[in-house]
């Protein structure tokens, strides 16, 4: 490992704690399990092999470097419980997922199997494995029921979702609310009882996303290859926010429930503290910030209408978490986008160093919240 984390407060009890995370080959569970590993804890990864984009944020911040990474299908149930019996996780995080819209609409099967039936089988190895004492089910603010409103959604407001993508995260959301009054309803003073909760998080951005379909990876193609950048829905408002602030998040829900303190058994949202940002609005931002060397890129704005539904407007209402779990984003837009930025910019000019960026932006972010000052 290339740099050290701060131990910030409660996040102290990762240390030497056995962690599964799934999804670990993927964007948010890399930079979760990189984190985890800088805290000291014993993490396993639960993964499909990475997806062939060139690079990959897996191989380039070489994340199964120092943890135990298994291949293993969340739809296969055998292997769920194979490993989670072989390895004896205290903690799970469930990050797996098919989490592209559109992907949704040409293979739904795969997304509901995979986001539904894998859910319940995080759920029930965990039922089966005594060792189990937290986990934080990770599903997507596209969970709602989206009515359109301006306001944020709150986390008592219905499930729904009009593509199979979201509709699927409203589903494993209820799979997990029924799991949890179910099985995990113990008194909290029973220890061989889990605590589960769910987060749903905003649009994430950061370094080392390459997903087809995605904005930033989208734009940083259009960069490297001097192509037309098309942008899909350029007044669609997002609340975006860089991968670091809801893993902080998580982090701290977790390590709540790893206290026995069922009050925090429950739904969490983890989104921006700042006001739902437009697509084509946070795509110039970007490219002014990558400055003169984004060679030919162009954005195309003026598209034709889809044939496929995507939301319009989504905000979260995140004023629980801050309650409750004293937690806040810490990254402004101009930051997020700036850290983002730094990232893909330098790893471009040397693939070599995205093990090391990646530490050295978890250290400033632990740094960042050991000073109590959002930026």
């Amino acid at each position: 490992m290339t740099a050290k984390a701060v131990a910030i407060g409660s996040l102290a009890v990762y240390k030497n704690k056995r962690v599964l995370v799934t999804g670990h080959t993927g964007f948010k569970g890399g930079w979760l399990a990189t984190w985890l590993k800088m805290l000291g804890s014993r993490v396993t990864g639960l993964a499909l092999p990475p997806e062939p984009t060139a690079p990959s944020f897996f191989e380039s911040a070489n994340v199964a470097s120092g943890m135990t990474s298994l291949t293993a299908d969340v739809r296969d149930f055998d292997s769920v419980c194979r490993i989670f019996n072989e390895q004896s996780p205290e903690i799970v995080f469930h990050n797996a997922a098919q989490a592209l819209v559109r992907r949704s609409y040409h293979d739904p099967i795969e997304t509901y199997a995979t986001n539904v039936m894998g859910t319940v089988h995080i759920l029930e190895a965990t039922r089966q494995t005594p060792s189990v004492r937290a986990v934080v089910i990770v599903t997507s603010d596209k969970c709602y029921e989206n009515r359109e409103w301006i306001w944020g959604y709150r986390e008592p407001d219905p499930m729904g979702g009009f593509d199979p993508y979201s509709s699927s995260k409203g589903c494993a959301e209820i799979v997990t609310a029924a799991y949890r009054r179910s099985f995990f309803s113990a008194n909290g003073q029973n220890k061989k009882t889990a605590l589960v909760a769910s987060a749903r998080a905003g649009n994430v951005i950061g370094g080392g996303d390459w997903s087809e379909d995605r904005l930033v990876p989208d734009l940083v193609r259009g960069i490297v290859n001097g192509a037309r950048i098309v942008i899909r829905s350029p007044r669609a408002l997002r609340p975006w926010q860089h991968v670091l602030d809801p893993l902080y998040g998580y982090l701290l829900l977790a390590q709540r429930l790893t206290n026995r303190e069922q009050g925090f058994a429950e739904p969490w949202n983890f989104g921006p503290r700042e006001a739902s940002i437009p697509v084509s609005t946070l795509a110039e931002r970007c490219l002014r910030l990558w400055g003169k060397d984004k060679g030919k890129a162009k954005l195309q704005l003026a598209v034709g209408k889809s044939s496929l539904h995507e939301a319009h407007h989504l905000k979260l209402d995140c004023s629980k978490a801050q309650a409750r779990l004293g937690w806040e984003a810490r990254l402004g837009a101009d930051q997020m986008l700036q850290w983002t930025v730094d990232w893909y910019r330098n790893v471009i000019r040397d693939p070599r160093c995205a093990q090391q960026l990646t530490c050295r932006q978890i250290t400033r972010y632990t740094e960042l919240v050991s000073s109590s000052t959002p930026l």
